[in-house]
This record gives C-alpha cells, structure tokens and sequence, in this order.
C-alpha cells in the first residue's frame, strides 16, 4: 500500500516539473483555414459570372499518378480549361488563371474548396491583384461546389475510368478531346438540350442584344404565333 502511494507521488511530482519547465507535449493546432464569403452567391446569367476550380486524381499505367485541374463556368456549363499534371502549385494555379482570363475575360466570383493549393499564398496575392473575389465553401460540404464535382464526376465515369493513360502526354490528348467533345457536341439537360459552347453563345448575343436598343428593336422578342394557334395558349406555354 505505502509502496502504491510512494509511485503516484512519483508521478505527481514529475508530471508536477514538467508542467513547470514546459516540457509538455504540445498540442497540434487545426491548420488556419482562408476566409471567405459563405452567404449564398447570386449570379447573373451570363459566361464569366461565376467560375469553379477542383482537382480530380488518377493514374497512370506505370502506377505514376497525376491530377487534373478542372475550371468550370457554372452559368455555361462550359469546361474553360482542364490542366493534367503530376504536380500542380499555387504559383502554376495562378499562372493558368491568368493565362485563361486573358482568353476569355475576368470572371465575377470564383468557387472552390480550401486546399492548399487554392489557399496558397500565390493564390491569394494573385486573387487581390486581379480584384477577382474567391469564395472558399465550408469544410465538409462539396455540394457547395456542386458544378465542378458533378463535371469531375463525368469525367471520371466516361473518361478516367475507361482509358489507360500511357504517359502524361497520352492523358493531356486523351483530356483535351474529351473536353471538346463534351463542350461542343454533349446536349446538357440543365441547358434545355443545348451544348454548353451554344448555350454559351446564345446567352453572349441575347446580351448583346439587351446592350443595343437599335438592335433589340430590329429582332423580335419571340416568334410569331403560327397560323391555328391561339395567342393565350402561346403565352402560356412560354411561361
């Protein structure tokens, strides 16, 4: 019994000296996480308004793996750029970002999650400079960015899961047809049926139209109403 309480003494008095010392195995704190916006983003429904970033895994037939940076426009629909690489940086991340909007224009607001890569400091800088807002969604909730998982998930269901990559240059012409494909010839139910570059062109010339009085006043808001049919009926269906 007295041996029993001489051990925990013991024990009290060392645990006792390194709480003193500060000799206590520090806890590891949660990695500080960026900031960003988490009310619902309203967009208006044109290209460019809304873009979303996400990395998608796979590899090749040498065991070798690489990923995907896939950039989806989520009014379009449109597939902007898909980038397969072994290793992709915040600084390369920014580079491509650049690289993209000097071809089609600076996005209003872009989506993605809090990986590293889009939390970098490259990234950051690059989002300030360019005064191009970038919302983070929540840890845990991919459906925050729904657009570009739903694409990933494409992807990976006809393209990734069905071809053997020889090499990383295979897998970039692999990618990149696939992505024209799917941009110029794949109907989108989401789209009424249309492709996501027609889509795309569409919703471009309706605002055209809505900047030019003179030519919105040329071209007829809608057709007109085939010989039979009754104008309330024509209305009504077209909502």
């Amino acid at each position: 019994m007295l041996r029993q309480r001489g051990e925990r003494s013991g024990k009290n008095r060392i645990y006792r000296l390194y709480r003193e010392e500060g000799l206590t195995v520090r806890k590891r704190r949660a990695r500080r996480r960026a900031v960003g916006t988490r009310a619902p983003i309203v967009v208006e429904a044109k290209p460019n308004a809304r873009w979303s970033l996400d990395f998608v895994h796979d590899q090749l037939a040498s065991g070798r793996r690489f990923r995907i940076l896939n950039i989806v426009d989520d009014v379009t629909r449109e597939c902007l750029a898909a980038i397969p690489d072994t290793s992709i940086s915040g600084k390369r991340l920014a580079r491509e970002l650049s690289a993209l909007i000097e071809r089609r224009g600076k996005p209003g607001v872009i989506v993605s999650d809090n990986g590293t890569e889009f939390t970098s400091n490259a990234v950051l800088s690059w989002s300030e400079a360019n005064k191009v807002e970038w919302h983070f969604i929540m840890p845990g909730k991919p459906m925050q960015n729904g657009f570009c998982e739903s694409f990933n998930g494409r992807m990976r269901d006809e393209l990734l899961n069905e071809t053997l990559f020889f090499g990383l240059d295979h897998a970039r012409e692999k990618v990149r047809s696939w992505v024209h494909d799917y941009n110029h010839r794949r109907p989108h139910s989401s789209l009424g049926y249309a492709t996501p570059a027609d889509y795309a062109a569409a919703l471009t010339a309706t605002g055209d139209r809505l900047r030019n009085p003179d030519q919105l006043r040329r071209s007829p808001v809608a057709h007109p109403t085939p010989a039979g049919v009754s104008t309330a009926g024509t209305q009504l269906a077209a909502g």
